[in-house]
């Protein structure tokens, strides 16, 4: 199974917009320099985090804000704002009801896999954007 890349693209955007507002014109042409994407999938995602609150955008070449104290963005605001939390974790829809498994795999691991997914929604939101920032400076 393969998570979608929206996560740590979007989180990649706030970082930057973190790291250089004020300094540069964080616009989609210049994220996308950092992301190395098109500006397009910049300019979707970005669209994504202010619908969520997180960003603020100007037209044209004013280029994006955050609207928040990094200390007050967490990894699971930002997951909230692309991914789709109800798709985590996909079950095929019609499992064969005359196999033993096939009738109880979604009673068996569905409640085991809603665990996992809490605990992964609990470690995004303990992670800010404020430590990510510290963590990028630190690799410099």
């Amino acid at each position: 199974m393969q998570f979608s890349v929206r996560l740590p693209v979007a989180t990649h955007i706030l970082l930057c917009i973190g790291k250089f507002q004020g300094e540069y014109k964080t616009t989609s042409t210049f994220l996308a320099g950092s992301v190395n994407v098109h500006p397009v999938i910049i300019r979707k995602t970005l669209g994504q985090l202010r619908a969520a609150g997180l960003v603020e955008v100007a037209a044209g070449v004013g280029g994006a804000k955050l609207t928040k104290s990094p200390r007050d963005i967490t990894l699971l605001d930002v997951f909230r704002a692309v991914e789709e939390e109800e798709d985590l974790f996909h079950f095929q829809e019609n499992p064969n009801p005359q196999c033993p498994v096939g009738r109880n795999i979604h009673r068996v691991l569905g409640t085991r896999l809603e665990k996992i997914k809490q605990h992964m929604m609990d470690d995004l939101a303990g992670i800010t954007l404020e430590e990510l920032l510290h963590a990028v400076d630190e690799e410099n």
